[in-house]
């Protein structure tokens, strides 16, 4: 297992991994999908060629996550062409997730919504033998690699949107090799953010509800311990914690193993495209939004799962309300 950040200066982009307190630089990289690409190219497992690429220059960790640094952190993963980086989502996943949409859709057990009926479906069929299909999750497009953001960035609230809350999840991280097979790079802290009040309106608004930014980071992770993962989300203002709960992720969470998922994603051959980069959110346990809070402009989201480095931490940036549309004009 290998944690890997992407840093930048003024100059230039490097790779590293996390060896605390250091971040030890790689030799000759700039990128994580580089870096991966390298691999393929070579034939050789990631780990192995991170260690050889591990070079002699160190940083101090603490310096550029708290950004005292020259460099800063970035995503630790996106591609040379963000319109070749799918963002996407499944939901539904976890145990308690189901719970969470019901309410927000104000139905009780003897009204179940469309959401718990898949949620239901998931519970008897999201853990098929191996090798075998099972039941399909929920699915959702973000975006392309232009709405992936890093530590420290802010997520924007646009003028049209009613709203923006933090989805604590875990990401995974995929490039399509040259024979058009999934390859998993590794797995990411992640929030995945969304207008849950546009949602609740209405669940046929639940697409639009996911086209907002997301970050990732400050580590992507290679082969990680996935069985059941504890983290913690918190919600900070004015430097001061207002909302926090434990939550959990991996097999041992959620009603579909992440094989089912892996394979509901990339059946569709467009998701299997030689050197794409995919980054699929797994789901989330719990959200501020279920507890009644509504996020303001500076608001702080914090994520951090146990073995997945330091925490995620993003403001909320609040554009001003507008009802202005736009316009298209002929060619």
């Amino acid at each position: 297992m290998s944690r890997l950040v992407q840093i930048r200066n003024a100059h230039e982009r490097r790779v590293a991994v996390v060896d605390e307190p250091h971040l030890r630089l790689l030799d000759g990289i700039d990128s994580v999908y580089a870096l991966a690409c390298e691999a393929l190219a070579l034939g050789r497992p990631l780990d192995d060629l991170i260690a050889a690429r591990t070079g002699p220059e160190s940083l101090l960790y603490d310096e550029v996550y708290a950004g005292t640094s020259p460099w800063r952190l970035t995503a630790p993963v996106d591609h040379p062409e963000p319109a070749h980086c799918l963002v996407s989502g499944t939901g539904l996943t976890h145990l308690g997730s189901a719970a969470h949409r019901q309410a927000m859709h104000g139905k009780d057990d003897a009204d179940l919504t469309d959401s718990m009926r898949m949620f239901r479906s998931g519970l008897e069929g999201g853990r098929p033998e191996a090798g075998v299909a099972g039941a399909a999750p929920e699915w959702f497009f973000k975006g392309t690699g232009a709405i992936l953001r890093g530590p420290g960035d802010a997520l924007d609230l646009p003028p049209f949107a009613s709203d923006g809350g933090e989805e604590a999840e875990l990401a995974g991280v995929y490039l399509i090799d040259a024979e058009g097979q999934p390859r998993r790079i590794g797995m990411a802290t992640a929030n995945e953010f969304s207008d849950h009040a546009l949602e609740k309106t209405n669940y046929l608004n639940l697409a639009a509800s996911k086209l907002r930014t997301c970050a990732l980071g400050p580590e992507v992770v290679t082969n990680p311990r996935f069985d059941l993962v504890p983290g913690e989300v918190a919600i900070e203002r004015g430097g001061a914690r207002i909302w926090t709960k434990a939550i959990a992720t991996g097999d041992g969470a959620m009603c579909h193993s992440l094989a089912n998922l892996e394979h509901h994603h990339f059946k569709y051959d467009a998701h299997r495209q030689p050197g794409d980069l995919h980054v699929h959110f797994y789901g989330a346990d719990s959200l501020s939004f279920g507890a009644g809070l509504t996020l303001m402009d500076g608001d702080v989201m914090v994520v951090q799962f146990e073995g997945f480095g330091r925490a995620l931490r993003n403001p909320l940036s609040v554009a001003a309300p507008s009802r202005a549309a736009v316009a298209v004009s002929p060619l």
